[in-house]
């Protein structure tokens, strides 16, 4: 059963004497909301020391949450969709050895109208700018990249180095959002520093996944940087090149770091090492060591031999 939640007109979100209708109003799925969970207690806890805001307070949290969580599973529904048009199954539904896609792909269009209704609601709440926007339309980017990209893989076709920096660094366009929209409900100004700094951290911590999540990516047929770098580099050079620009963001982080308030930096090393030892993550961002997993060398025959081993244990338990 799916659980869908709306946002309800409320006084702030009349315009011109009209109420939105069911049709008008953007919706969320509880599964959206369970998925979005575990980002925006991360964010909570690493953001909101950005904003003076104590996350062991429940007020501080529950204050802005109606906001955050309805934002971030939105965006997490869309990119569900995204990901659900890139996934590879058996042809015909057999154990076919060729996999094809599942279904056709979501066009950057549709995306873009799908994300219409929620930039009305930022709208109408008063938290829309022009930057906030930009950043929503960065989703669209990535999600348009992660499609060019993945299916260019699945097809062995080749893939530009510029398009995969630059969607690992739309990615975390997410945590973008929702830092811009605590800066207009605390009615702050936008933080250059602070937003420049974070990006950087963003970009690691992006990498940190990509190394945990590797095989889980391949299976998925989904955006992933090590994927990337092995198709462009080959197996030999990919680490060394994508230790390489890790170092280089590193040094970036260190120096935007001696910049922030001592205070800030030391409450963000300490969430940041929190993070690391409570996500069980070995790669570390830039707290711990970064360990690469071994590539996949034949994608298709790894995709095959998990699914397969998969209805196998389908198969067994029932």
């Amino acid at each position: 059963m799916k659980y869908i939640l709306s946002s309800q007109p409320t006084k702030k979100f009349k315009t011109d004497g009209e109420k939105l209708t069911i049709q008008d109003a953007p919706m969320i799925g509880f599964d959206a909301m369970m998925r979005a969970n575990s980002t925006l207690e991360d964010f909570c806890r690493s953001y909101f020391i950005f904003h003076g805001l104590d996350v062991n307070i429940p007020h501080s949290v529950f204050k802005f949450l109606p906001f955050l969580s309805f934002t971030e599973s939105y965006i997490y529904q869309l990119d569900a969709s995204n990901e659900d048009s890139l996934l590879l199954v058996p042809e015909n539904n057999s154990s076919s050895t060729v996999l094809e896609r599942k279904i056709q792909g979501s066009s950057q269009m549709s995306l873009s109208d799908m994300l219409d209704p929620l930039d009305n609601l930022l709208q109408c709440q008063g938290l829309m700018t022009d930057q906030l926007r930009n950043e929503l339309k960065s989703g669209i980017q990535y999600w348009s990249l992660e499609r060019k990209l993945c299916q260019a893989l699945s097809r062995k076709d080749k893939i530009s180095i510029e398009d995969v920096m630059e969607a690992i660094h739309l990615k975390s366009f997410d945590y973008r959002v929702l830092n811009l929209m605590m800066y207009r409900l605390t009615g702050q100004q936008v933080n250059d520093l602070h937003m420049e700094f974070l990006s950087v951290s963003e970009f690691l911590v992006e990498i940190c996944d990509d190394l945990y999540d590797y095989e889980d990516d391949v299976v998925n047929n989904t955006f992933n940087i090590l994927r990337m770098f092995a198709a462009i580099y080959g197996p030999l050079d990919a680490p060394k090149m994508l230790a390489k620009c890790i170092g280089e963001a590193e040094e970036k982080y260190e120096s935007f770091s001696k910049k922030l308030d001592p205070s800030i930096s030391r409450s963000y090393w300490r969430r940041c090492e929190e993070a690391t030892k409570e996500g069980g993550k070995i790669s570390g961002h830039a707290y711990g060591t970064w360990n690469i997993p071994p590539l996949i060398g034949d994608e298709e025959s790894f995709r095959l031999d998990r699914l397969n081993r998969g209805d196998a244990s389908a198969m067994a338990i029932r």
